[in-house]
């Protein structure tokens, strides 16, 4: 028999299409557009070939960018992912409290970015702030407007407590769709809780944790109204990310073709970074 084959479902995929391309494609190609080119105003633009992809690439100050953006998003990921299956896994499965632990991790979820950054930039103020008067009250110096170090305590904070509630939801999504056969077994076998972690939970839960990584990776490398809103990129250029000193080029100094190529450049990063990771996460699943 043959099959008949309906193609009229493309004009209901049409629109995606079209929407996709309205707010990516077109986009992304006006970014090529400026990344090989010159311009002095008045809509003159000048053929640059690669002058700007090599500027970026030996900047010493993309350089900086770049490792502070990966010291960050190297310390967000190991505390957000084993704190998040930590809560994960102490949450409950059935009753009342399922609901309300639910809906208190979902709610740091729902703030915006950049009223985030603002209730975190009161939260620590040194004077009046509750975290940056509680720690100065115990004898440390802390002054996150002033201090690299405060700077920093006080973002990832700020980041752990906004997202690792991403990784407890998915962590809980996991758990909860284990059968209860295989803890059934486990318990008549005398599994203690530490086997049944080891070879039941974290092997169901690797696929989970992979979207984690990766979203948290993603999420976390583009970080940029949070700490705009909560240090501005500083004290100096200490918090100053990449997405931060992509800004400042583009309309801070308003250099277009070096903010098209690093913008380019910032693209390939994380899209390498994520296919890496993706590619060695499901080989070693295949092993």
């Amino acid at each position: 028999m043959r099959k008949t084959v309906n193609q009229k479902a493309w004009f209901f995929v049409l629109p995606v299409v079209l929407l996709v391309a309205f707010n990516a494609v077109i986009p992304l190609m006006t970014v090529v557009n400026y990344s090989v080119q010159e311009t002095f105003g008045d809509n003159v633009f000048f053929w640059a070939g690669l002058r700007w992809f090599e500027d970026v690439v030996t900047s010493e100050r993309f350089h900086d960018a770049l490792i502070r953006q990966c010291i960050f998003t190297a310390l967000v990921l190991i505390i957000e992912i084993p704190l998040g299956l930590v809560i994960a896994l102490a949450m409950p499965r059935k009753g009342p409290w399922v609901s309300v632990c639910l809906v208190l991790m979902a709610l740091p979820l729902l703030i915006p970015w950049n009223v985030v950054g603002a209730m975190w930039n009161i939260l620590a103020l040194p004077d009046i702030g509750l975290l940056g008067r509680s720690i100065n009250a115990l004898g440390i110096e802390f002054n996150y407007t002033r201090e690299p170090i405060a700077a920093w305590f006080t973002i990832i904070l700020m980041d752990v407590w906004h997202w690792t509630s991403l990784v407890v939801l998915l962590c809980y999504a996991g758990l909860v769709s284990i059968p209860d056969a295989y803890y059934q077994a486990a318990k008549v076998d005398g599994a203690r809780p530490w086997a049944v972690f080891r070879y039941i939970q974290l092997p169901k839960l690797r696929h989970v944790l992979t979207i984690a990584i990766l979203l948290r990776f993603m999420d976390s490398f583009m970080i940029y109204t949070e700490v705009v809103v909560l240090t501005g990129g500083g004290p100096g250029n200490a918090t100053t990310f990449l997405s931060i000193d992509l800004v400042k080029t583009a309309l801070g100094q308003f250099d277009l073709g070096p903010a098209a190529a690093m913008s380019l450049i910032y693209f390939l990063i994380i899209l390498l970074f994520s296919w890496l990771f993706y590619t060695l996460a499901m080989r070693n699943e295949a092993r």
